[in-house]
């Protein structure tokens, strides 16, 4: 039996894109630096200024539906979401935290357009500020970088004949 394979080569090319962000002001000092730390690689990558669209919501669980409002009006190629959930000594985190993700799986697979989970979901503050260039790496950045990643394999997959 012999199977052929289609290469699908990626480019992280922002040229062209226009991307969204959709950042909640919960623990604003460490959003603000996972959506610097978003443009940066977004424009690094040569997307423009003009087509990166930022929209900021009161927390992460206002996230989906500003994502979901931003794909319908706003013609973007991805959506980079970001914000900070702590999961604390309440059941707030599990309130949130789950249902958060699955909106934005739902919302990226019903819409083809992609939803990045750059929301962290840490035990404690620490670890959130540890993925703003910590010692876990830039969670806006990789969210940035995966947006870029992922709308070129998209295009290649529409695009490309089988």
């Amino acid at each position: 039996m012999t199977t052929t394979s289609t290469s699908l080569a990626l480019t992280a090319s922002g040229s062209g894109r226009r991307i969204g962000i959709v950042a909640a002001q919960w623990h604003a000092d460490i959003v603000e630096m996972l959506v610097v730390g978003a443009i940066d690689t977004l424009r690094s990558a040569g997307v423009a200024e003009s087509d990166i669209v930022i929209a900021r919501v009161p927390g992460s669980y206002e996230i989906p539906v500003a994502a979901s409002t931003m794909i319908a009006t706003q013609r973007v190629d991805a959506v980079i979401t970001l914000g900070v959930i702590v999961r604390g000594e309440t059941a707030h985190f599990e309130y949130v935290a789950s249902p958060v993700a699955h909106a934005l799986m739902d919302l990226s697979v019903r819409s083809g357009v992609p939803c990045m989970f750059g929301v962290l979901t840490t035990e404690n503050i620490e670890q959130a500020w540890e993925r703003t260039g910590g010692i876990h790496g830039h969670k806006g950045r990789e969210s940035a970088a995966g947006a870029l990643d992922l709308v070129a394999t998209l295009t290649q997959l529409r695009t490309t004949k089988p």
